[in-house]
């Protein structure tokens, strides 16, 4: 992770609104960067200045919100609130250090990406009836997953599901529309992060 230069306002942070600590809120930008459709960095003012680090986006890169297809392999661009964060808690057994509310993930956990189901881009118990990706996985990539507020006030039809920010895979390949970091960089995102930061995608 690099340290770009003093912090300054602006940039990577908003002022909040209606909020009665005049607290100013993260975005926590990512954006391409880099010869593979891909390749990404990601970037917000930390303690000590701007942070940026290297962040793998969709395999097909990015897309206007509007044009999102489930399946696409895009990251959609946006500003998307973090919901909430989900975690292994045989990896981590006391939670992510984070203000952000955190889920523990269970073994039956799932997220419908069945476009005709009403509980797409939900998540559900499995087994499930519709096609649901399980959250529990044998590799290490949802070990820490912040959920982001993409296609989901209400959930639109093929719009994309389960767009989060997670763990990346060794080389940073692509995701199917994530945002995909190093453990460490999530791990540090998380413990700047407060209820109402938001990703933007673009």
């Amino acid at each position: 992770m690099h340290r770009c230069g003093p912090r300054r306002q602006g940039g990577s942070r908003l002022e909040a609104r209606n909020d009665p600590g005049d607290r100013v809120l993260t975005i926590f930008r990512a954006r391409p960067d880099g010869s593979r459709p891909w390749d990404g960095q990601i970037a917000w003012d930390g303690q000590g200045g701007r942070m940026s680090t290297r962040a793998a986006l969709g395999k097909a890169g990015t897309i206007a919100a509007p044009d999102k297809r489930e399946g696409d392999n895009r990251s959609p661009t946006g500003v998307w609130p973090i919901r909430y964060v989900l975690y292994r808690p045989d990896v981590y057994p006391r939670g992510p250090t984070t203000a952000l509310e955190a889920r523990p993930i269970a073994p039956d956990d799932g997220w419908c990406d069945a476009p005709g189901d009403p509980a797409y881009n939900q998540s559900v118990k499995l087994p499930y009836p519709a096609s649901a990706e399980r959250l529990w996985r044998d590799d290490t990539v949802y070990d820490l997953v912040v959920v982001l507020g993409h296609n989901d006030d209400p959930p639109v039809p093929g719009l994309g599901s389960a767009i989060f920010l997670h763990l990346a895979r060794d080389g940073y390949p692509g995701t199917e529309g994530c945002v995909a970091l190093a453990r460490a960089d999530v791990e540090s995102l998380l413990a700047v992060a407060r209820p109402g930061d938001a990703v933007e995608i673009g």
